[in-house]
């Protein structure tokens, strides 16, 4: 059972780094669709993978199994859920994920049912299963399947609203809740200050949810700013080293644009 068993290591080694104040990528999935994806992420060195369900049209099948793959290579596998979609969390754990990003959480009672869905009895009620890919699909046994995939069970609460900001401590004391992370995007959207994350309200909010995930033995994270100067004030108030290098769709575009740009120059420099 130990070969198999060790698959499910990569969200206590996710969780281990972060504690530890160890740089950690991650990388964001919204447009690829097979799992050579994650076989890049782990090539150029990224930690962990978020496939995005909330904003892309990709099913759970092709979600799941890059997901799966990414836990065989040692990277840990997230999905971030569409909105409150409490029957997507089951099924995309029993496939390959291994961690859950629940978005636009406001309420203590939001988030703890996305705790029940991510963790088995007593502590949830995720369903019973007997095979799952990070136990090689072998059937096991409830008294070691259960204990080993809470273990191995990453859930982040993203809070992106001044409601889910006021509500912050009591998520953060839920037990079943390792890590909150706050969305700036939507945040300032929110507040009707869209994209201005230089704003006091902005760094307001990330002391709030950094005091609360103290208070609490929590992770924090901190998403949408991607200015490095500004977001390094900023993780000063008590953010995790957790980092998305980018979204695989950006990164083609700019790829391609960068490509393209180059390409243009050659031909500019050869006819001249």
């Amino acid at each position: 059972m130990n070969r198999f068993v060790q698959q499910t290591s990569a969200g206590n080694d996710f969780l281990g780094r972060l504690r530890n104040g160890q740089p950690t990528l991650m990388l964001g999935i919204r447009g690829s669709r097979t799992t050579d994806i994650a076989r890049i992420a782990h090539s150029t060195g990224h930690h962990a993978i978020l496939v995005d369900l909330e904003h892309s049209t990709m099913p759970i099948d092709t979600a799941a199994g890059i997901c799966a793959l990414a836990a065989d290579l040692g990277v840990m596998p997230l999905v971030r859920t569409p909105e409150r979609e409490y029957g997507a969390i089951g099924r995309l754990l029993d496939g390959g994920a291994l961690g859950v990003v629940a978005p636009r959480i406001e309420t203590a009672e939001e988030a703890q049912t996305v705790v029940r869905a991510c963790r088995f009895p007593p502590r949830g009620q995720r369903s019973q299963l007997s095979s799952v890919p990070a136990l090689g699909m072998r059937p096991t046994p409830a008294g070691v399947l259960n204990p080993t995939l809470d273990s191995a069970t990453v859930v982040q609460i993203l809070i992106e609203t001044p409601l889910g900001i006021a509500n912050a401590d009591e998520i953060a004391a839920i037990d079943g809740v390792d890590m909150l992370s706050l969305g700036a995007n939507d945040l300032t959207a929110e507040l009707g200050i869209a994209g201005q994350y230089d704003h006091p309200l902005v760094r307001e909010a990330v002391g709030t949810v950094a005091k609360a995930c103290a208070n609490h033995g929590k992770l924090f994270m901190l998403g949408g700013v991607a200015d490095p100067v500004l977001y390094a004030s900023l993780a000063q108030l008590g953010v995790c080293p957790l980092v998305v290098t980018g979204m695989d769709t950006d990164l083609l575009y700019s790829a391609v644009q960068s490509r393209a740009e180059s390409v243009l120059r050659s031909l500019t420099e050869v006819s001249a």
